[in-house]
């Protein structure tokens, strides 16, 4: 058998929680230390879509509060949360989870009930880099793969290279207004979370500017 490096002792008995804008990132570094250093990326936003097909009384609750149009309380999420990452006996990652303060300090009983530390990483962003990536967000509705006008054009404007004949799709929150809209919110609902790991000592913050492989070299360097 392989020796194991301490490094990777210290990964295994991990919470990795990252927090960013929308645009900064977070998703596709999550998805690459799932895919490179064999961590598992858990998203809320992966979880939610999950339910909308299952037949458990969980999902059943969650889809009944969705088809009324009404938000999921911290309580509830806190519950899936649990649900989902009872299968992980190892590190994993939280991508969308937790996202205020109050989501935080629930976060802190489960992972003193899975006996885990919590490490959270920021990735930063400017805000002009932001609106830019986002405006500019292209995606393919086959195969989710992201494109960007900007910096990251498909081989032909417009379709996705993966699946030369499927249009790439823009979503309609990602003009000028809605998105400054949605970062004004980020920065409110966020920031006190920012300070509740930092206050610890457990906050490590990354630049997300640069290419995908350098940002990758940052994260994967603290986690």
């Amino acid at each position: 058998m392989d020796a194991v490096s301490s490094s990777d002792y210290r990964v295994m008995d991990k919470i990795i929680v990252l927090i960013g804008a929308p645009g900064a990132g977070k998703g596709t570094q999550a998805r690459l230390l799932d895919e490179r250093r064999g961590i598992p990326q858990i998203s809320t936003g992966d979880i939610f879509r999950e339910m909308k097909k299952a037949d458990t009384p969980l999902a059943k609750e969650v889809q009944a509060i969705m088809d009324a149009g009404e938000l999921i309380s911290d309580e509830l999420t806190y519950k899936i949360v649990q649900d989902r990452t009872a299968r992980e006996t190892g590190a994993y990652i939280l991508d969308g989870y937790p996202r205020t303060a109050v989501q935080a300090k629930q976060l802190e009983e489960l992972a003193n009930e899975q006996r885990k530390e919590i490490q959270a990483i920021e990735i930063d962003v400017p805000k002009e880099e932001l609106i830019k990536r986002l405006t500019g967000r292209r995606s393919c509705p086959v195969c989710g793969e992201i494109y960007n006008i900007y910096s990251k054009p498909p081989k032909v404007s417009g379709f996705c290279d993966r699946h030369p004949e499927t249009e790439l799709h823009h979503r309609a929150d990602d003009n000028l207004e809605s998105v400054a809209t949605r970062l004004a919110t980020y920065e409110e609902k966020t920031k006190p979370l920012i300070e509740y790991y930092k206050a610890s000592g457990r906050l490590t913050k990354v630049s997300g500017e640069g290419e995908l492989e350098q940002i990758y070299e940052k994260v994967s360097s603290v986690v």
